[in-house]
């Protein structure tokens, strides 16, 4: 895998995220995750493991959609451990990280809930 700049707090893991997927980078949106990391994505279902992220982000990135920054809102952080959230721009719901930080100071998504949606009624 190419060397790609680390996230060096939690919440430099959406910027980097936004901007690998508008670049089509799939391998750059899966060096945002451990090895182990879990997606909740597509929705209903979930991605295990950085390579299944990578060939995931493959097939989404195909569609080159444009994602665009969402403002964080405030990150929780407990020693190596945080949690990011954004309130997506179309309301929908709110997305959700839980963070680590790894051996040389930086930060990779170990879960990621990128979509949720309240149950209806």
């Amino acid at each position: 895998m190419p060397e790609y700049p680390r996230a060096m707090c939690p919440e430099d893991l959406t910027r980097l995220f936004v901007e690998r997927s508008n670049a089509g980078d799939a391998a750059g949106v899966a060096a945002l995750y451990e090895e182990g990391a879990v997606m909740a994505y597509p929705p209903g279902e979930v991605t295990v493991g950085r390579e299944a992220i990578r060939a995931l982000w493959e097939k989404v990135l195909a569609g080159a959609p444009r994602f665009e920054p969402e403002q964080p809102l405030p990150t929780l952080i407990s020693g190596d451990v945080a949690l990011t959230a954004t309130p997506p721009k179309d309301g929908a719901g709110a997305r959700a990280q839980v963070v680590r930080r790894q051996a040389d100071g930086s930060w990779l998504r170990l879960l990621d809930q990128p979509e949720f949606l309240p149950p209806a009624g």
